[in-house]
């Protein structure tokens, strides 16, 4: 995979289709690309934001918060109004303590809602398998 340079040096961050969690948002640098993904609490669209949709996810670990700008939100028009579950790909966007991600691709996976109430496969143990 190539590395992605950014203004502090090569990026090691996870890169689509890898999500981080939001815990994990203040490692990736200024302008890194990250995919996030979460359930979708909250869309705003104030009438004085110019168009700009704000949107909040939230994953096991906390908040993402995720701006898509006029142009991309008709791009993904559907995945934007109507996601239970969205995942999002864009860049970090720092700015007095806040952390964005500024969408760049945007998917709908709200259809994987369905797998997190079925029952977990467990694996059996062999009695000689040791955990130390």
């Amino acid at each position: 995979m190539p590395e992605t340079r950014h203004e502090n040096g090569p990026s090691l961050w996870p890169r689509p289709p890898a999500a981080i969690t939001s815990a994990a948002l203040q490692a990736p640098p200024n302008g890194a690309r990250i995919t996030v993904a979460g359930l979708v609490i909250l869309r705003q669209r104030p009438g004085t934001a110019n168009g700009v949709i704000f949107i909040t996810l939230e994953d096991e670990t906390g908040s993402v918060n995720v701006i898509v700008w006029r142009k991309l939100f008709e791009q993904f028009r559907r995945a934007v109004t109507s996601a239970r579950l969205m995942r999002v790909t864009g860049t970090v966007q720092r700015a007095e303590g806040v952390t964005h991600i500024i969408a760049q691709h945007i998917e709908d996976i709200s259809d994987m809602l369905d797998h997190l109430v079925s029952p977990v496969e467990t694996l059996p143990t062999a009695p000689e398998t040791r955990y130390d």
